[in-house]
């Protein structure tokens, strides 16, 4: 029995299956973003892709802390 998925990752299947992309794909995108602060990414994937709130949130998060980021 596998523990459940919690945290940001627990958004991605959900993420994956809205917006049609893979979790890497976002990922990547916001690693190659100018932006580095937390919410000015999570406004910018909201603006420019159309992601909502919470799965820009989670993805921003996500990315970040892989990086050891902000």
């Amino acid at each position: 029995m596998s523990a459940a998925v919690k945290g940001p990752a627990s958004y991605f299947p959900a993420i994956e299956k809205k917006y049609g992309r893979p979790v890497a794909e976002w990922k990547e995108l916001i690693r190659s973003s100018p932006l580095t602060k937390h919410m000015e990414l999570v406004s910018w994937l909201k603006t420019e892709h159309a992601l909502g709130h919470g799965h820009a949130n989670a993805l921003v998060a996500h990315t970040l802390a892989e990086a050891g980021g902000h």
